[in-house]
């Protein structure tokens, strides 16, 4: 009898650490939001303004601006117009907040009027983002949009 009995604790104490490990995955795997992973990670988002001005084909020299979130080490890379950029982004989707940080940048010469400077330097100071559709806004508090974005899809 003692036999059976401890045959059974053992059983229910191995349900137990079971139920509790499948739990505990579950709940970790609901804190990555859907959102954080599939809004505006992994996307290539073209600069189209900067401040309040439009981006045009005259405000860059070599390629268009742009930046890309990957979603691997939280890394973001992109081009300001002349230099390409790379560094570290934190984002917490569910209150739409962003910051970037350790952030570097290539430093060829630029001939010129560019938007890289201004881009650089938004991406220092904006702590959230707003997304509608395909647009993408980088924003600082509650003042007007510091950039804007536009989705771009390869087909």
């Amino acid at each position: 009898m003692k036999h059976y009995l401890t045959s059974i604790n053992l059983f229910s104490l191995s349900l137990l650490f079971i139920s509790c490990c499948t739990s505990k995955k579950a709940t970790s795997e609901n804190t990555n939001s859907p959102k954080e992973s599939t809004e505006i990670v992994e996307k290539y988002w073209k600069l189209i303004e900067i401040n309040g001005q439009k981006v045009t084909a005259e405000n860059f020299t070599a390629k268009e601006p742009h930046l890309i979130l990957k979603s691997e080490e939280n890394r973001v890379n992109g081009n300001g117009g002349c230099n390409s950029f790379f560094g570290t982004y934190e984002l917490q989707a569910n209150v739409n907040r962003i910051s970037f940080s350790k952030m570097g940048s290539t430093r060829m010469a630029c001939m010129g009027p560019n938007v890289e400077a201004d881009f650089l330097n938004v991406l220092e100071t904006v702590d959230n983002y707003t997304v509608k559709n395909d647009t993408l806004q980088l924003n600082k508090a509650r003042m007007a949009p510091l950039a804007k974005f536009v989705a771009i899809y390869l087909k």
